[in-house]
């Protein structure tokens, strides 16, 4: 017998894609699996789906977070392994067993994460669209040794989840990278392809925003204490192009001044094109060029919220010493 592999779902108010995530489970080549849904406070039929699929279910009992969910559902798991999938991710079919092979092959390895499909799960509004061609790319880019968790689909030991610990649970928005920091200071943590899923995006600019927004501002203390970035999206380029996209804000100013004023914030609209012009590419060879217009546009929009963010969590760093300790809060086993 193989080992056993504990699945944990984090949840909440899931039930509009939770089928499609525990059939994918159901529908998984390595044999020995055990299935837990782990039920942050979901206010819809979550709990009855996930038990119409078999699933264990857990309760946090109220909405903690994803870090919270998946540490109750790790504390219910039996297995070998514990293997992460969100509620709102299809697997595909061989992920687990591909996880499992990894991790025997290479003792080194801490956890290995999958990269999520160009596709969405399901419906595919424009805006997710681009949410699944950017992740992806940004995903892929980033393949091999990684130092923060992707945990929508992401396979641990059980023995190096026990040696690093929990999630913190003061975290929301920012707990894989907390992890991630910690795991991959005594283990490799790899990012690979070979381990696939399909996400149901963010169908709306609003929400996706709102979430890009915290997530920046929410790293800057961890960012603070370890002097540079986590090795994986956020590249040196990609903070220049996100940098670039702001400074063309007041740079609009000049066009009052006629005609020539376009200028500047032109320049430094194609600057910060150019620092991810891979991606571009990518996106016009997936999707053609109308789209890839589209996708620029709203691409725009994400480099200026990831500014602002950013700035919101310096301004918070500078004047509030709980913010500055935010990481130095214990996690919880």
């Amino acid at each position: 017998m193989g080992q056993l592999v504990s699945i944990v779902v984090p949840n909440h108010n899931g039930a509009r894609t939770l089928p499609q995530c525990l059939s994918a489970l159901s529908a998984q080549t390595h044999p020995d699996l055990e299935v837990i849904v782990s039920d942050d406070g979901s206010t819809d039929d979550s709990v009855a789906v996930a038990r119409a699929h078999g699933a264990h279910v857990v309760a946090t009992g109220v909405n903690g977070g994803c870090g919270v969910a998946r540490n109750a559902g790790r504390a219910r798991a039996r297995g070998d392994v514990i293997f992460y999938v969100d509620s709102d991710v299809a697997l595909a079919p061989d992920a687990v067993a591909t996880a499992v092979r990894i991790l025997e092959a290479e003792p080194d390895t801490g956890a290995v994460c999958g990269i999520q499909d160009p596709e969405p799960l399901a419906e595919p509004t424009m805006v997710a669209q681009y949410r699944g061609l950017q992740y992806h790319y940004w995903s892929l880019s980033s393949q091999g040794t990684v130092s923060f968790l992707f945990p929508s689909l992401c396979a641990i030991p059980a023995k190096v989840h026990d040696e690093i610990g929990g999630f913190n649970p003061r975290l929301k928005q920012t707990e894989e990278v907390d992890f991630g920091h910690r795991l991959s200071r005594h283990y490799r943590l790899r990012l690979t392809p070979e381990v696939r899923g399909k996400h149901a995006h963010d169908r709306r600019l609003k929400v996706l925003l709102r979430k890009l927004f915290h997530r920046a501002r929410l790293r800057i203390p961890l960012y603070a204490r370890s002097r540079h970035f986590a090795t994986g999206f956020e590249t040196r380029e990609r903070a220049w192009a996100s940098l670039a996209a702001a400074a063309s804000i007041p740079a609009f100013a000049a066009a009052f001044a006629g005609p020539w004023g376009l200028l500047a914030p032109g320049l430094l609209i194609a600057a910060s094109i150019a620092g991810d012009r891979g991606m571009y590419g990518f996106v016009r060879q997936q999707r053609g060029l109308a789209f890839t217009v589209f996708f620029a546009g709203v691409h725009y929009l994400v480099n200026l919220t990831i500014v602002a963010g950013a700035v919101a969590g310096v301004a918070q760093w500078t004047t509030s010493r709980a913010f500055r300790r935010l990481y130095e809060q214990p996690a919880t086993p």
